[in-house]
């Protein structure tokens, strides 16, 4: 069963509303908050071109007298969800609804990169729910994923912090969300394993208290 893979495991009792916290970059921030940049374009710019001459690289040259402004604006673009919270994501988009039946979100591309390498994982994002008398609007599972995805990261939090903005949102009987990811950290140095893939889930309510609803889950999210 591919959550049983290294999985994190994040359990709300039923009745009870998850507090509006998750583990960000190590420390505990709302979901409602959002955090703005404290360096200037300039400043990462001169960092970047440090760097580069660390290496023993020209900054000067050419082909790299405009990279420390590319590599701002990319780190800058691809770290953008310190910037949103879950409000902004949402935009109102919930729903009133009667259904009971579970709603998935299957092969959400994934693009993050490793806090402890700042290198990219990248792989795809699985997320189901039960509602209780609510719905999320489609789009907006997957700006959540972006939105805690682009951030410094570990796949294990990242599942987590996915499965908790959901539940928090619209408070359904029950969260799955499972992630599926290679590590180019794990790829491109150390042990250079190149068909790695890392498997993490978090199952809150009747995923996590059901098996026979946790079983429909993995089998439908299997691939074909």
């Amino acid at each position: 069963m591919p959550a049983q893979e290294r999985s994190l495991k994040f359990w709300i009792p039923d009745g009870h509303r998850p507090k509006r916290w998750a583990q960000d970059s190590g420390y505990n921030q709302p979901l409602f908050s959002k955090q703005q940049s404290t360096m200037q374009d300039s400043e990462m710019e001169d960092l970047f071109r440090r760097l580069i001459s660390g290496i023993g690289e020209d900054v000067t040259r050419e082909g790299l007298l405009d990279t420390p402004k590319r590599a701002t604006k990319a780190f800058k673009f691809l770290n953008n969800g310190y910037e949103k919270n879950l409000d902004e994501v949402l935009n109102g988009a919930i729903f009133e609804s009667d259904t009971r039946d579970m709603v998935i979100v299957k092969d959400i591309e994934l693009y993050s990169l490793c806090e402890h390498h700042l290198l990219p994982f990248i792989g795809k994002c699985h997320v189901a729910y039960i509602p209780s008398n609510k719905v999320i609007g489609l789009s907006k599972v997957a700006r959540i994923v972006d939105m805690y995805a682009r951030r410094l990261q570990i796949q294990e939090r990242l599942t987590n912090q996915i499965a908790s903005a959901l539940q928090t949102a619209i408070n359904p009987t029950g969260v799955a969300v499972v992630i599926e990811s290679k590590h180019l950290c794990m790829m491109m140095r150390g042990v250079e394993k190149q068909n790695s893939v890392m498997t993490t889930s978090a199952m809150l309510g009747l995923f996590r208290k059901e098996i026979s609803t946790r079983s429909e889950f993995l089998n439908l999210i299997k691939s074909h």
